[in-house]
């Protein structure tokens, strides 16, 4: 699924391939997908309105709101480091792989710590808030996964070699759910990142803090380079044009979510597919999105 919208009108909008390949069912525009790390933001999103509430301190040591982490570190590591992968925790029963705030390394475990943080000084649930959120939005199509509430989710397959292996039992459950568990579409996510980035989710100081470069993280989709990391979202750049974007892989689905500035555009690709050579990852993200970047929707428009 691919949809490409530009000041709130939608240019291209397509849906290719099958939503369940054995019984050669077409996808439908309004089919819904696991969106795997593109969860994150969301989980951002929860823990800075809980910031303007004044109930979580970004640079307090997360001991205070998870006092049951029996680690050392729990005194050092901060909100902040888990929201944008610079913690160092590997696992809640191991010491760090790094000082705190020194490097990068990506993972699961420091949004579903956040998401324990978001639950303690909320008295809710993740899924509480989220829908909440999402119900706020009108994002009548997103919800957290469970195993009782399919909707018009798609089956996930892994492709190796192009042999299709349908993807029978998902990898989310309650606990990551603040990781990886939102399911969505690309309407959905349009109207995500036009309230996100059009300042009606958040306060201007804390989008600042959500899209502004806090350390530096290679990925193949956003170049070669290492480019800027905020909270859960990149801060990347490609022939001068700054964009925001994240990725998201697993359980036979892969998505790419970029938001222009700039040119107020939208690039939204959901599959219902993920290779099973890694380098072969995002491929078809990454070609739509060099096309695009490319193209008169993303240069400013000549003057004659």
């Amino acid at each position: 699924m691919i949809l490409i919208a530009k000041k709130g009108k939608t240019v291209y909008s397509k849906a290719f391939g099958f939503s369940d390949i054995e019984n050669k069912t077409p996808l439908k525009k309004s089919d819904q997908f696991e969106i795997m790390s593109n969860t994150k933001q969301i989980t951002s999103v929860l823990v800075l309105k809980e910031v303007e509430k004044g109930k979580i301190d970004l640079h307090a040591p997360i001991k205070k709101y998870l006092p049951n982490l029996k680690q050392t570190w729990a005194d050092s590591v901060t909100v902040h480091q888990l929201l944008n992968h610079t913690h160092g925790i590997v696992d809640v029963e191991k010491p760090l792989i790094f000082k705190p705030g020194t490097d990068f390394k990506y993972g699961n475990l420091s949004n579903i710590l956040l998401g324990k943080i978001i639950e303690n000084v909320s008295g809710k649930t993740y899924r509480q808030l989220a829908s909440k959120l999402f119900k706020q939005l009108k994002m009548n199509d997103t919800f957290c996964y469970s195993k009782n509430e399919g909707r018009n989710l798609v089956f996930g397959y892994i492709n190796k070699e192009n042999t299709f292996t349908k993807v029978e039992n998902s990898m989310i459950n309650e606990e990551n759910l603040p990781a990886d568990g939102v399911i969505s579409t690309v309407n959905d996510l349009v109207i995500w990142n036009n309230n996100l980035h059009k300042g009606k989710v958040l306060s201007p100081k804390s989008y600042q803090l959500m899209t502004s470069e806090s350390t530096k993280s290679q990925h193949a989709v956003f170049g070669k380079e290492k480019m800027g990391y905020g909270y859960n979202i990149r801060t990347a750049e490609s022939n001068g044009i700054k964009y925001l974007g994240h990725t998201g892989l697993g359980d036979g689905f892969s998505s790419l979510n970029i938001y222009v500035p700039k040119s107020d555009l939208n690039i939204i690709i959901l599959e219902n597919q993920m290779n099973d050579n890694s380098d072969l990852f995002y491929y078809i993200e990454k070609v739509i999105k060099d096309i695009v970047f490319e193209s008169e929707l993303v240069k400013p428009s000549r003057t004659h």
